[in-house]
């Protein structure tokens, strides 16, 4: 009966979704694996490794055992599922499916879900047809899950990654002191994000845009900001062009914005030759995203400056 059982639910879930082959139009490189290797890892994790080397039962007990481990598999894979497609829909730029998907959620007390909800809620946000109104909303909304998230579990680099991100937003919104105020929290979660994963480009990228941000203040405002903190954030363009540097390490080409970034830091820097070569990398990036569009077009008018 364990046999048939084990076959049984294996047969019915060793299938290869063939929707998983969309290009990541977003420039990162997503990996799916298959529901044969999510089986393979619930065995070795011990979802249902009790499925093997049972020790005797009554034929009762056993065929209650069996359903309820059954049950507990069949919920981890749908989790993962869900997940999955997810990531996949994110990663096709569908962003009103993803919402539409996640926000079933939203009561959710798993950080996984909490998350991506927080980033398809800002990623919603950010459509040109989104009114005002609805924009403040799904800001608000993408912080207070990206927040929960952190509460569940603070282990999790993404979960640091999309707070600072939706803290910042959230800053938009506020005053110079609060901005201000935010930018050292933001700091510390995308350090924390890199420390817990030091692979993930976009928080490298991130953490780069802030240093260059802080790196090209203006002076009066570099005065205003001494006012409100003794101490304000600062930064310099060397530190901003490590972390553009180290993400393209990480993974070349991953991003339009990042290209950019890099020539915008190197003729911050005076080096002429440099910011030559990476903005003509950031204005050949194949212009998939509205995003990428407005980096082509930054990229040609800055190489028309460097003549």
């Amino acid at each position: 009966m364990a046999r048939r059982f084990f076959l049984s639910v294996s047969s019915s879930l060793l299938k290869i979704n063939p929707a998983a082959k969309c290009t990541g139009l977003r420039g990162t490189k997503r990996l799916y694996g298959t529901t044969t290797r999510r089986i393979a890892d619930s065995l070795n994790n011990g979802r249902a490794a009790l499925l093997l080397g049972l020790p005797v039962l009554s034929a009762l007990s056993y065929e209650a055992f069996c359903r309820f481990h059954a049950s507990a598999l069949v919920c981890a894979l749908e989790k993962d599922e869900i997940l999955e497609q997810a990531d996949y829909l994110y990663s096709c730029a569908e962003t009103e499916k993803l919402y539409e998907l996640l926000v079933k959620y939203k009561d959710s007390d798993e950080a996984e879900f909490l998350w991506r909800l927080a980033r398809a809620s800002r990623e919603l946000s950010f459509l040109p047809d989104t009114d005002p109104q609805r924009k403040t909303q799904l800001t608000s909304e993408a912080f207070e899950f990206v927040k929960r998230a952190l509460e569940r579990d603070d282990t999790n680099f993404a979960v640091h990654k999309w707070y600072a991100i939706c803290l910042s937003d959230i800053g938009e919104s506020q005053g110079v002191k609060a901005k201000i105020g935010n930018s050292f929290i933001i700091r510390e979660h995308l350090e924390k994000a890199i420390q817990l994963n030091p692979k993930d480009p976009t928080s490298l990228h991130i953490l780069g845009y802030w240093c260059f941000a802080f790196a090209e203040l203006p002076w009066y405002q570099r005065k205003v900001a001494a006012v409100i903190f003794e101490s304000p954030p600062t930064s310099t363009f060397e530190e901003a062009l490590e972390f553009f540097l180290k993400a393209e390490e990480v993974d070349p080409n991953f991003y339009s914005k990042n290209l950019l970034m890099l020539g915008k830091t190197y003729m911050a820097m005076k080096d002429d030759q440099n910011a030559l070569l990476w903005l003509t990398k950031a204005k050949d990036y194949p212009a998939h995203t509205p995003e990428d569009k407005q980096v082509h077009k930054e990229a040609e008018e800055l190489l028309k400056k460097l003549g």
